[in-house]
């Protein structure tokens, strides 16, 4: 299933279209359709064109030569202002992050910056500073967070790729609740230097897109080795790729899906999915492994690490934060070394718990979201009679990921539902192309897609 990437790719090599061309059409998407979604903070019309032009008088030869690309208002691109979704801070970018680097070096062309939750703290996108972002599949409804300018921008076909950030579901939560592919990589598998952090242990740089396939080609021209990065692993060796779905190993925690607020209606599809995966010969096997669910104590690895970053300006009334951001960090500042030292250990013994698992099969397998719609402004979700604040119900699947430090992406399925309903596949430390080769082969049997959202 060719994406818009690898069609854009395909007509610029071959001199079908100019990148001119190609960008001209997402800016008039874009600047038509912003005001309404709000999903960038930023339109670069004349600097997205003059890259463009670039491209056309060179070779035309990048992996990504002509795609208009959507960067997440955190990670710097140097003539730029990197705002974090902040009411205070602003740097002005005099060069750009490695991942922008590479993408520019691959013909990709940067057309605007987009939204987020401030300083990429939460999953709603309901910033204080720039307004809330909204979902194209309903106004009133949140796109997710924190990425979640990028995940709008790229459903609402207003960029055919976006890059966002990933601490603890901040790309797959919005890819979910947009309707789109959203990958999360290895920790240290793509540069973390000139991104503003949250968590370094589990920052994690990664692309949204419509198919697998287009989240493949953004993938493999960001990741590698980056010696300015502490967190960068050197590559490991090229994996097997998949050759058949049939006799994939797939195990479903279910201590984990026990422990997440779920919605029946999420419960349903995910059942579903699994049958038809069942149909197409994957093995789909409920686990039994009681330390392979998130915990109350996960909050803390994020949280210390949030308190480092942000005790320089914390308490200074010149720096303001909104209100959810501001009760995080003085939860946050209060955790004690004993606190973080006790939340260490439980990350080893689910570390552990994961490796035993992922010994024995090829993917783990949960819903991306507990419920895919979140209100604007209304911080519970209804689970059946009773309201569950928001963030466990968007962030039960996808945190844990981050805490074993491997990668993850989240499907959208072939099911009704506005927005669509979302699968995550997690595979081993090391093997995005599995879950990208997974994600491909879905696709190509119908059982994920991504659907337009009604205009």
């Amino acid at each position: 299933m060719e994406g818009p990437v690898e069609s854009i790719v395909r007509a610029v090599h071959a001199g079908a279209r100019t990148a001119r061309e190609v960008v001209d059409g997402y800016l008039e998407t874009a600047l038509a359709r912003n005001p309404d979604l709000n999903a960038f903070t930023e339109l670069d019309p004349d600097g997205a064109l003059r890259q463009a032009d670039r491209v056309d008088a060179g070779s035309r030869a990048g992996s990504l030569a002509g795609v208009p690309i959507a960067l997440k208002d955190l990670i710097d691109h140097a003539g730029h202002t990197t705002t974090a979704g902040s009411a205070f801070y602003r740097k002005e970018a005099a060069v750009s992050a490695p991942v922008v680097d590479r993408l520019k070096a691959a013909g990709a062309i940067i057309m605007g910056r987009t939204g987020l939750h401030e300083f990429a703290y939460g999953f709603s996108s309901e910033n204080p500073w720039f307004g809330a972002v909204r979902n194209p599949w309903d106004r009133n409804q949140s796109p997710g967070g924190s990425s979640g300018g990028s995940a709008a921008a790229v459903a609402a076909r207003m960029a055919p790729a976006a890059i966002g950030t990933d601490t603890g579901g901040s790309v797959r939560t919005p890819a979910a609740l947009c309707g789109i592919v959203g990958l999360k990589v290895t920790h240290g598998r793509i540069p973390l230097t000139g991104v503003f952090p949250l968590a370094g242990s589990m920052d994690t740089v990664g692309p949204l897109a419509t198919t697998s396939g287009d989240c493949r080609i953004l993938y493999r021209a960001m990741k590698g080795f980056d010696r300015s990065d502490p967190w960068s692993k050197p590559a490991d060796t090229a994996p097997e790729r998949l050759g058949s779905l049939e006799g994939l190993r797939t195990a479903v925690p279910v201590a984990w899906l026990d422990q997440v607020p779920t919605s029946a209606a999420t419960r349903r599809s995910f059942e579903t999915f699994c049958d038809r995966l069942r149909d197409l010969r994957i093995t789909v096997e409920p686990v039994e492994e009681p330390y392979l669910a998130p915990e109350p104590i996960l909050v803390r690895l994020a949280a210390t690490e949030g308190a480092a970053v942000h005790r320089r300006w914390f308490g200074d009334p010149t720096k303001p934060y909104g209100t959810d951001v501001q009760e995080r960090l003085e939860l946050a500042m209060r955790i004690t070394t004993d606190e973080y030292t006790e939340a260490l250990r439980w990350r080893a013994r689910v570390v552990q718990a994961a490796r035993e698992i992922l010994s024995g099969y090829d993917l783990i397998l949960t819903p991306t979201v507990g419920h895919s719609r979140k209100r604007i402004g209304v911080d519970d979700i209804r689970i059946g009679e009773a309201p569950v604040f928001y963030r466990d119900v968007l962030a039960g699947y996808t945190a844990l990921v981050n805490v074993l430090g491997c990668p993850a992406i989240s499907l959208p399925l072939r099911d009704e539902g506005i927005p669509p309903p979302a699968a995550q596949l997690v595979a081993p430390w090391g093997r995005e192309e599995l879950l990208l080769d997974v994600g491909e082969a879905l696709e190509r049997a119908g059982l994920a897609v991504s659907i337009p959202p009604p205009t």
